[in-house]
């Protein structure tokens, strides 16, 4: 049985009898049925009945429906209406476009369009590096997607996509104050995404490439890379990676081991488990192996693609071969960005002392806290309801802060290690412990933190227009 969570909240507006015990019969009932009540607005009781609203965590849809029809059933309650808050969150989109210029009067208007409006267009024609002044393009990042491996749904098309890259640019300016727009696109032929990209390209100051299934997200982020003169960052992969090795560097510090010394094991060598691999050797990994569904990844193995080739020829140089079971006895560390349910506690077991277990399979993680407790030093997942939650929003928002405010034509791997590195200097030495080695979310002062380090980066190796 799933946990309850905001995902699956509902609003049930109720007309209760204000008499003793009926507040009661509804907290018992949610309570019986495994809901969790997270929000009751205020009221005053006065006469026969009282009407109120209340929030209610659920498991899924099902469980939703089990508790409305349960209610309807109590005496004394009465539903009077409800709704999913989820859905009703996503009602209209989440974003919208502000004015950032007033238009009152006959002079304002002829200087934020016609006449006036031309001078600034000429100076552009003249000078294009201008548009990142006197355009939207300073501040502006394309969330482009094709809808091929939306978050664990897979291949859902474009339309299903565009409510994550409406999140997306929603977190975006919510953190970062950096204006992103989704552009899903109807294609999923590698060569018309770069197309339709670099077209797009004089318009936006970064490009974030999203839910591009693998290894097609590969390509298209290496020629996008080669042919715009704009950031251009996949986020699927280095977001991950970034804040997987920002969670690694202080998870080290509590179980008194070293970056050179450890032993790790990828599961999913995938668009993140690559770049994650690529971040951790980076920072100077000692040993990586990585684990697919046909078992360990080794120089030889049949059926590798480009990206799974790249990654057998740069780790497990002892050819180790075998299940996920098999190569990770005598490891340090478990890095999971794969399936549910593929780790299991006599593996963490196998491991060496005081292991690091991140288990970031999202809904389900690759095995759950509550079976690796006591197993491991440091447990991070990707969810929100475990602590340790290792999250993109951590790396994006800043790292384009960073890349805008100091006119990057690029995201080096210098940029990456910078943005993990400040990620995780946010937390001092004397407040870390085992379920907090990662800042939440919700710390506005992280992009603080990751943009100037960025910056300092991307001007430390010459790649500032």
């Amino acid at each position: 049985m799933g946990k309850t969570t905001a995902a699956y909240q509902i609003h049930l507006h109720v007309r209760l009898s204000n008499a003793p015990g009926v507040l009661g019969a509804l907290a018992t009932t949610v309570g019986r049925l495994g809901g969790n009540i997270a929000v009751v607005e205020g009221f005053e009781a006065k006469g026969r009945v009282v009407e109120r609203g209340i929030c209610v965590n659920c498991r899924d849809v099902a469980h939703q429906n089990e508790i409305v029809d349960a209610l309807g059933e109590v005496d004394g309650i009465e539903v009077l209406h409800w709704y999913d808050r989820t859905f009703r969150m996503h009602e209209g989109g989440k974003i919208e476009t502000e004015p950032l210029a007033s238009v009152g009067d006959a002079d304002d208007l002829s200087m934020a369009y016609t006449p006036g409006v031309a001078r600034v267009c000429l100076a552009i024609a003249k000078d294009k590096a201008l548009a990142h002044q006197y355009t939207i393009k300073r501040n502006t990042v394309a969330i482009v997607s094709d809808g091929t491996a939306v978050l664990g749904l897979g291949d859902i098309g474009p339309e299903a996509a565009m409510p994550v890259m409406e999140g997306k640019a929603l977190l975006f300016k919510e953190f970062a104050g950096v204006d992103a727009f989704p552009i899903c696109l109807d294609t999923k032929d590698p060569d018309e995404i770069v197309e339709t990209v670099e077209r797009l390209a004089p318009t936006f100051g970064g490009v974030n490439l999203e839910d591009i299934a693998s290894p097609g997200a590969f390509d298209i982020e290496e020629r996008l890379k080669a042919s715009l003169d704009i950031p251009v960052f996949h986020d699927d992969q280095h977001g991950t990676a970034v804040v997987t090795l920002a969670a690694l560097q202080n998870s080290l510090k509590i179980a008194g081991k070293k970056m050179e010394d450890l032993r790790i094991v990828i599961s999913g060598v995938g668009a993140a488990g690559v770049a994650i691999g690529k971040i951790l050797l980076n920072a100077g990994v000692g040993y990586v192996i990585g684990v697919d569904r046909q078992g360990a990844i080794w120089t030889g193995r049949d059926n590798l693609n480009k990206p799974k080739m790249w990654f057998a020829e740069n780790t497990n140089e002892d050819r180790i071969e075998g299940s996920i079971s098999e190569v990770m006895r005598g490891t340090d560390v478990f890095v999971g960005v794969s399936a549910a349910g593929l780790l299991q506690p006599a593996d963490v077991r196998s491991m060496n002392a005081d292991p690091i277990i991140f288990a970031m399979a999202n809904p389900d993680p690759e095995i759950r806290p509550e079976d690796a407790d006591g197993l491991a030093a440091v447990m991070a997942t990707g969810r929100s309801d475990y602590p340790n939650q290792i999250n993109n929003v951590l790396a994006f928002p800043g790292i384009f802060r960073g890349a805008l405010d100091a006119g990057a034509t690029d995201i080096t791997e210098n940029m990456k290690l910078a943005a993990a590195f400040a990620i995780a200097e946010a937390i001092p030495d004397d407040e870390l412990n085992p379920e907090y080695i990662i800042p939440s979310v919700f710390n506005r002062e992280i992009v603080e933190h990751v943009a100037p380090a960025v910056a300092a980066a991307a001007q430390a190796d010459g790649v500032c227009r």
